[in-house]
């Protein structure tokens, strides 16, 4: 299905699950679209939830931002008027990138915006480090890649203590092939717009976590180099009722490196938060 926001660009989104369920909405990581939640959205729908995996503004089959637009501003704008169109109090599960947005969208929007909040491996700090690598991998190959194969060893090369899978199909659903060639499936102007107002945005986001009474789980991967003790306690300083389960030999790519496990631990969380069992 497809939402439209306030500046009229289209928000792609698969749905599933039954329509009086419980909406849950999944955000994707920088540079990712919502095949990161292939298997997540299916165990949510089968437990009763209505779940929704979106694309991000710029990102996968949604709009690109005439202006290149990709501030946390543009990007919670957006999750607030897919929120409204729902019309319902929705969980928000954010992994990086998705997680700030949610984070914004949850502590600004007022009472009953967000009704639960999952924040996966991502805090109101990061480690400048672990964001350094990924800004590397993601400005590395602007002139694409001849093959699939191309494509998965560039990704190896990034996530070192992760399997190499035995098939690089998995990798089409962040491609997109032009002429010859395939290239990430977002705006190339992405980071030039993300990064500098994330980082000018950080007592916006302090703020906007100090604001949260509603439940709040932080999923931590145990290998992250994204998140470590540092920004956990600093989250934990401004969310003290948050939460908090780590997830053994994950990296930050939580969702894909342990995918069984991590959709567990959102199971019994929500099962703890809301009536759906």
């Amino acid at each position: 299905m497809t939402f439209i926001v306030s500046d009229g660009l289209k928000i792609a989104a698969d749905v599933a699950g039954p329509k009086g369920g419980k909406p849950v909405l999944l955000l994707h990581g920088g540079g990712q679209t919502r095949g990161s939640w292939r298997d997540t959205i299916d165990v949510l729908a089968a437990r009763g939830h209505r779940a929704y995996a979106l694309d991000a503004r710029g990102h996968g089959d949604s709009d690109r931002s005439p202006s290149g637009d990709y501030t946390p501003d543009s990007f919670s704008r957006d999750l607030k008027d897919v929120i409204r169109q729902i019309g319902e109090d929705v969980v928000v599960i954010g992994a990086s990138l998705g997680g700030i947005n949610g984070l914004l969208a949850a502590g600004e929007g007022g009472p009953g915006a967000v009704s639960t909040l999952v924040l996966v491996d991502v805090a109101v700090q990061t480690n400048p480090y672990g964001v350094k690598r990924i800004q590397d991998f993601m400005q590395a190959n602007p002139d694409g890649f001849a093959s699939l194969d191309d494509a998965a060893d560039a990704v190896a090369a990034y996530a070192v203590d992760r399997p190499r899978p035995a098939a690089n199909d998995g990798l089409l659903r962040n491609l997109r092939k032009v002429g010859e060639k395939y290239y990430w499936h977002w705006d190339a102007r992405f980071l030039g717009s993300w990064h500098p107002s994330h980082a000018a945005a950080m007592g916006r986001l302090e703020a906007a976590a100090r604001a949260l009474e509603i439940p709040v789980l932080l999923v931590h991967a145990a290998h992250s180099d994204v998140v470590g003790p540092r920004e956990i306690a600093h989250l934990r300083s401004l969310v003290p009722h948050a939460e908090y389960m780590r997830v053994e030999n994950a990296s930050h790519m939580v969702v894909g490196d342990k995918n069984s496990t991590f959709n567990e631990t959102i199971l019994a969380f929500l099962a703890h938060v809301t009536s759906v069992e």
